[in-house]
């Protein structure tokens, strides 16, 4: 690990080194120091992002994700299943992918307009039969191919620590659950992620061939996440594990977050981090820094602590006007390096 001086430069991008950018990240500001200077630690914590941050990006393809990735300052992933899929051949997919994360988030939040509700439901029965050509194709996928995007990722100097594909929920075919596993295990990844189903018995089936593949389930939450909301899952398998969501803990009006980490700490298998506010003051989502989530106290937790699961950038606020996903994603680097590094 480089040392703290090395790390916090104090120069912004030269002018060589803003010729050498892409287009995109042409007239970038101050913020970002540390460009394509990518750390896997920074005091002994691993900072790394879920490749969701980069939704927005036009390019989805698992070699511009890369580009954003290493562009951000970041070496550790947590990745989606689609840029995986679709660089081993997976069908195209036939439905504006944002469109839906759009219209899901407004129904999430309970902003959704009938119409918009009508657009979702419609969606939706396009994924549905695009899940089901997809469910076909991986019978027969070739995941030595896997192999491939793992060096391209490690080969710059970016670890794959978890693997979120939509293979593991209850509608999905044993055969893809399966799949799922071995291609997690294929790209490297300690881990996989996916959303907590609230099913003891799909929990107990999932911990079951985690263990039968020797890989962990880190299993996601929302606002439904509690103190004990992974306690049954945990109960069933060594396997299973969480990926919790430090701040739609916050939002969901909860206090003894601290406690929860310290108490699940060997259980924890990734931590998402985003800053949210309290009930209280709206459950927004705001840059880092103007929430209250206690991001700097979390970090240096898990500095002080010697925790090894990764700490995971998830950049969902709104990106300002001017800016683009890649150059959040840096500020947010930034902030856990200046957390790690003087709390």
């Amino acid at each position: 690990m480089k040392n703290r001086r090395e790390f916090l430069k104090t120069a912004a991008l030269g002018a060589s080194g803003l010729a050498l950018a892409p287009s995109w990240l042409q007239g970038a500001p101050a913020i970002i120091k540390s460009f394509n200077d990518s750390k896997t630690q920074i005091e002994g914590v691993t900072i790394g992002c879920i490749t969701y941050s980069f939704r927005q990006m036009k390019d989805q393809s698992a070699e511009a994700i890369l580009n954003y990735v290493t562009t951000a300052g970041v070496s550790a992933v947590e990745l989606m299943g689609d840029p995986a899929e679709d660089f081993i051949g997976k069908p195209k997919i036939y439905f504006n992918r944002m469109d839906l994360f759009v219209l899901i988030g407004k129904e999430r939040n309970e902003t959704i307009t009938d119409q918009e509700k009508k657009e979702l439901e419609e969606m939706r029965a396009s994924v549905d039969s695009y899940n089901q050509d997809v469910a076909k194709w991986r019978e027969g996928a070739d995941i030595s191919k896997l192999a491939e995007l793992k060096a391209m990722y490690n080969n710059a100097g970016v670890d794959i620590y978890a693997f979120k594909p939509s293979t593991f929920g209850k509608l999905n075919n044993d055969a893809e659950m399966d799949y799922g596993m071995r291609a997690a295990k294929a790209l490297g990844a300690s881990h996989v992620t996916l959303e907590h189903p609230s099913d003891d018995a799909h929990t107990m089936k999932l911990g079951k061939l985690a263990e039968e593949h020797g890989i962990t389930i880190g299993y996601h939450g929302h606002e439904q996440q509690t103190f004990t909301f992974w306690d049954t899952a945990l109960e069933q398998s060594p396997s299973n594990a969480l990926n919790l969501d430090v701040g739609h803990y916050v939002a969901a009006g909860h206090t003894d977050l601290m406690d929860l980490i310290t108490k699940q700490s060997s259980r924890i298998s990734s931590m998402h981090i985003k800053d949210r506010q309290t009930p209280e003051n709206g459950k927004g989502n705001l840059p880092w820094g103007e929430g209250d989530t206690p991001i700097v106290e979390i970090l240096a937790m898990m500095r002080d602590n010697s925790y090894s699961f990764p700490a995971t950038i998830e950049l969902e606020y709104k990106v300002p006007s001017g800016s683009n996903p890649v150059l959040e994603v840096q500020k947010c680097f930034e902030f856990c390096a200046n957390a790690l590094t003087q709390a």
